[in-house]
């Protein structure tokens, strides 16, 4: 979705270097005095797939034809710190895009800049307006690099930190290094976070709340409680967040393999909210076609997810993710995966000659629960999929792109994708999807 995921508690830490130069340390000094900041990005996303085979087709199909789709997206970033330990960050947003068949057809959709609620027109809005507390608590000093939402800082290895506001629930939960942001890295939403983690959001991907994080050593703790929205996927969220909620809990280890840093992750959620179950909606059909709007109470939805990612090279790194949830109700704010498994590489392109580039390749396997299957195979409508019937298959997802900097604010980046069974379907498909990525980040 086209909220732009950044990692706001782990902050980005760089060692302080022993050889600096007076002019390198008082730039440096200069960034962390800075009250004000203001950063800029502007991304396009054009994509296009040929027609492919269908045996038949319903209501949240993805047409079989050949469609061309694009996003559009400008973001700014504006701070203010109070005080050395406080910040204040306010986004205005501006998109717009057309989506592949209504966003319908996949459970990993190819593009992670496609809001739910985006049209042909450009539309204005605040994706973000959050504060960030941060408590030093002893330990060495830690240098924080400045960059989008974040200001230059230092602080200790052990520390607190509050974020509470509008914001993705992702710019705090699962921040990976390298599969994280549909604008710089892999497109598809299965790569963004978890492909099971529905995770709280409105229909563009942001929500209020609060997450509270504790570092100390190599492990950090994560927790945070973020509104739902007011109806499965919608854009209004339900401000009753005592009764309808996301929660999750984070652990996080950092390590070291073969002398190389990497991290584990252990994601602990649970939603609750008026959702339909699938067994419910089947029931109360009594034979006709099923519907979770009919049968739509009080119920929550539990699940686990596990990521590891690892430096196994100066330029290289590896990622992978495990998440499932319990798959007995409706997709309620992300995307219609009940079990997902990913795993990819990034390869930054020093080896030849281009340093600033990143080659990345990355697979996912999807899958549905047994009772949402039995929906979609008698005719019900999901989120984004209904073909009518369910002959059911995994949904494989392969992408591959590659990012050449153009400049010293400008990517480009070729993309390729490869969907097999989309919409968890084998009567339909294999899809290819062909992207075309410009990023300007200033």
């Amino acid at each position: 979705m086209a909220a732009l995921a950044l990692s706001f508690g782990a902050c980005t830490v760089h060692a302080q270097q022993a050889d600096q130069k007076p002019d390198q340390q008082a730039d440096q000094q200069a960034e962390q005095d800075k009250r004000w900041d203001a950063r800029f990005q502007a991304t396009y996303i054009w994509q296009q797939k040929p027609s492919f085979r269908a045996a038949y087709s319903g209501p949240n199909s993805l047409l079989p034809g050949r469609e061309k789709a694009y996003t559009f997206s400008s973001t700014a970033y504006l701070g203010w710190r109070p005080a050395s330990d406080l910040e204040i960050w306010f986004n205005p947003e501006l998109v717009q895009g057309v989506a592949f068949s209504g966003l319908h057809g996949f459970g990993g959709f190819p593009n992670g800049e496609q809001q739910k609620v985006s049209g042909p027109n450009p539309t204005l809005y605040r994706s973000r307006l959050f504060l960030r507390k941060t408590w030093a608590l002893g330990g060495e000093d830690l240098p924080v690099e400045g960059e989008a939402n974040q200001f230059a800082m230092t602080t200790k290895q052990e520390r607190l930190v509050l974020t509470a506001g509008n914001l993705a629930v992702t710019d705090v939960f699962d921040p990976s290094s390298y599969a994280h942001d549909a604008r710089t890295q892999f497109m598809n939403w299965v790569f963004l976070t978890h492909g099971a983690y529905d995770f709280a959001a409105d229909a563009r991907g942001y929500s209020w709340g609060a997450a509270l994080e504790y570092y100390r050593d190599d492990w950090a703790f994560r927790a945070g409680r973020f509104m739902q929205p007011a109806q499965s996927n919608g854009l209004a969220l339900d401000r009753r967040i005592g009764r309808h909620y996301g929660d999750q809990i984070e652990i996080e280890h950092a390590h070291q393999l073969a002398g190389r840093p990497g991290q584990t992750r252990l994601l602990l959620f649970r939603n609750h909210a008026r959702m339909g179950a699938f067994d419910d909606a089947i029931a109360s059909a009594a034979g006709a076609i099923p519907d979770l709007s009919a049968v739509r109470r009080e119920q929550s939805k539990r699940g686990v997810a596990l990521a590891f990612e690892q430096e196994v090279w100066d330029d290289i790194g590896i990622f992978a993710r495990a998440s499932r949830h319990d798959g007995r109700t409706e997709t309620y704010a992300f995307t219609e995966i009940d079990q997902s498994l990913s795993t990819g590489v990034s390869i930054k392109g020093r080896a030849w000659s281009r340093a600033d580039d990143t080659l990345g390749m990355a697979v996912a396997f999807n899958g549905l629960s047994p009772a949402h299957q039995r929906y979609l195979a008698a005719g019900g409508l999901g989120a984004f999929l209904g073909d009518g019937a369910l002959n059911y298959g995994r949904e494989r997802i392969g992408e591959i792109y590659y990012s050449l900097r153009l400049a010293r604010s400008a990517w480009l980046s070729l993309d390729y994708q490869r969907i097999i069974n989309p919409g968890y379907n084998r009567d339909r498909g294999p899809v290819s999807v062909a992207s075309a990525r410009m990023h300007l980040a200033f």
